[in-house]
């Protein structure tokens, strides 16, 4: 269940997501590094190219999406990610439960619009947009999925 507002909201998250990520880009480039790497261990993001290392970003984990399962999966229900990294991710579960939205409270979200890529996003937004944050990226991974970092 969603309230009827949510989707209008979500919306809204997803275009204040693309400005902010626009602004990122502008100041810092960041889609003109030839490598990026992120440290799960130390918690950051790094944009270099064959000199070295651009810029670092401080992360959190939003979650992840599985083109085997077809659905997106919230941080905070994945056992196998450092818990320092899950803050945001745990804030965005607590307003979904207060407000009703099971997209922000489930652990799991299925991908009902054949979108897997598109699901990240949006639910990236509203941790963005809920936590303030700077930004976000997506780091493709291995099985058709990705691993979406704010």
């Amino acid at each position: 269940m969603q309230p009827d507002w949510y989707a209008a909201w979500r919306d809204e998250a997803f275009e204040q997501l693309t400005a902010k990520n626009a602004r990122l880009e502008k100041d810092f480039r960041l889609g003109h590094w030839s490598r990026y790497n992120y440290d799960l261990t130390a918690g950051t993001l790094s944009f270099s190219d064959e000199v070295g290392v651009k810029v670092v970003s401080e992360i959190q984990i939003a979650g992840s999406t599985s083109a085997k399962a077809d659905n997106w999966l919230w941080a905070w229900a994945n056992s196998n990610l450092p818990r320092n990294l899950l803050g945001d991710a745990k804030l965005v579960r607590a307003f979904g439960e207060e407000k009703g939205i099971d997209d922000l409270a489930q652990a799991y979200v299925t991908d009902t619009s054949n979108d897997l890529e598109a699901l990240g996003w949006n639910l990236t937004g509203a941790m963005v947009r809920v936590c303030s944050a700077l930004g976000a990226c997506r780091s493709p991974r291995g099985e058709g999925g990705a691993l979406y970092l704010v």
